[in-house]
């Protein structure tokens, strides 16, 4: 066996290491980016808390240049005037969700006829811009009383 020969046998015994690394290096980059889809996801469609309020509707509005977005604004009431009138009045801000036509319509019927309604409502972790202004996304309307 001549030298040359012998050195080629070898260099192909040697393992090849650069594949095994270079798998091992998407597969950990693939499990960062699945993991941060997932927070992700959560962060967007996630709630956070759920509960309701009630009180007067004041406005309903879409509002954005780019992303339109419906507001609105509920008057919780507060404390008592000495003509009847509210002093301190409480306005706590919502948004709705774009397709939820049912609530939509029954804010309107609501704000309408200025009864005091209940919003039943689900609070996410954060507030995007292209969802809404605010982190409380009414999803159930329901009456709870008649104006006077």
């Amino acid at each position: 066996m001549t030298k040359a020969a012998a050195e080629t046998t070898t260099t192909k015994e040697e393992p090849k290491k650069k594949g095994s690394i270079k798998r091992k290096l998407f597969m950990i980059l693939g499990v960062i980016l699945l993991i941060a889809l997932a927070a992700g996801s959560y962060a967007v469609f996630g709630s956070y808390s759920q509960g309701y309020r009630a009180g007067t509707v004041m406005k309903l509005s879409k509002k954005g240049l780019v992303f339109k977005t419906l507001e609105g604004q509920l008057n919780m009431g507060g404390a008592a005037g000495s003509e009847g009138s509210d002093i301190a009045s409480s306005v706590w801000e919502f948004s709705v969700a774009r397709g939820n036509e049912q609530v939509v319509s029954a804010i309107e019927d609501a704000v309408d006829s200025g009864s005091r309604v209940k919003l039943y409502y689900s609070e996410k972790f954060y507030q995007f811009d292209w969802r809404g202004d605010s982190k409380y996304f009414v999803y159930k309307v329901e009456k709870v009383g008649t104006g006077d």
